[in-house]
């Protein structure tokens, strides 16, 4: 395991945000449970050990005993290695009146509300976890915070300086399998001279260089490629301000195997210069597939 582990735990008050929280995390790469019951921490950490590959853990902690708390921190010390995790709490915190309202809003009932009473239910877990506010980390009021921007304020504490946090997927596809239902970006490539028309070229795909080649050495190909990757360009800063997590761009042709792929493969690389891109040809071996079943 990394000797670089980064594990948060998530927790506070009942209605204070921790869902968005959890979603936050998730988008910055860390790995998440929800509400880990503390003996099952030693067996899920030696499955991490196993793994090597996970180094930033989030784990939301329903904390409404302080001993509870405390059987984690145990729990912690028994698993070797730990002084060389990173262990941070994340306590979310908001007013008893804005709880009451998000309670109302969600017609929800304060899990310590026992006889019914959402404001009795708050006075008694506030008190539960006054000393595990006083310790936490980092404190976060989420009263005057939308749910956008508390996982601006998450990204702000937790993102590491290399990371936008934001990542771009992009996706070649074959107009004849479906669009990507998922996709923000959808371009029709079509109009491009095709390669399945060329005998020796049809069973090749896009990333083959004979396949690559010929796409590229068209006029029309290399004018839409760089339109294209402009426009790109200029809009993505757009979509980072807003706090979009990722942007899935589809690029189709016909069937997803030959000009579609070699301009998702060509676009894909020249953005990975900047961002974090990620590149999926949905159907370019569905032709072979279909012509083996047959």
């Amino acid at each position: 395991m990394s000797d670089n582990l980064d594990l948060v735990i998530i927790t506070g008050m009942s209605g204070a945000g921790k869902t968005v929280a959890i979603q936050s995390f998730e988008d910055l790469g860390y790995f998440c449970i929800d509400n880990m019951p503390p003996n099952l921490i030693p067996k899920f950490w030696e499955l991490i050990k196993e793994s090597g590959k996970i180094t930033k853990i989030a784990l939301v902690v329903d904390l409404r005993s302080r001993s509870f708390f405390e059987e984690i921190q145990a729990m912690l010390v028994e698993i070797e290695n730990t002084a060389f995790i990173n262990t941070r709490v994340l306590f979310l915190d908001a007013s008893d009146s804005e709880l009451v309202s998000r309670y109302k809003e969600t017609r929800r009932t304060h899990p310590l509300a026992m006889d019914g009473l959402i404001t009795e239910g708050i006075r008694k877990e506030r008190a539960v976890l006054e000393e595990l506010k006083a310790d936490a980390t980092i404190v976060i009021d989420t009263t005057e915070l939308s749910p956008r921007q508390l996982r601006e304020k998450i990204n702000e504490e937790f993102r590491s300086s290399n990371d936008t946090g934001f990542r771009i997927e992009m996706v070649s596809f074959g107009y004849k399998y479906g669009l990507p239902i998922d996709a923000d970006i959808v371009m029709d490539v079509r109009f491009l001279p095709n390669p399945h028309y060329i005998a020796e070229l049809r069973p090749l795909t896009g990333l083959e260089e004979p396949v690559y080649d010929y796409v590229m050495s068209f006029s029309s190909t290399e004018n839409f490629y760089q339109q294209f990757l402009s426009l790109l360009q200029s809009i993505l800063p757009g979509y980072v301000e807003e706090g979009k997590s990722n942007l899935l761009v589809a690029i189709g042709c016909t069937g997803g195997q030959h000009r579609s792929v070699a301009l998702t493969q060509r676009i894909g690389e020249a953005l990975s210069q900047d961002y974090k891109v990620n590149i999926t040809h949905r159907d370019k071996a569905k032709r072979k597939e279909t012509v083996n079943r047959s």
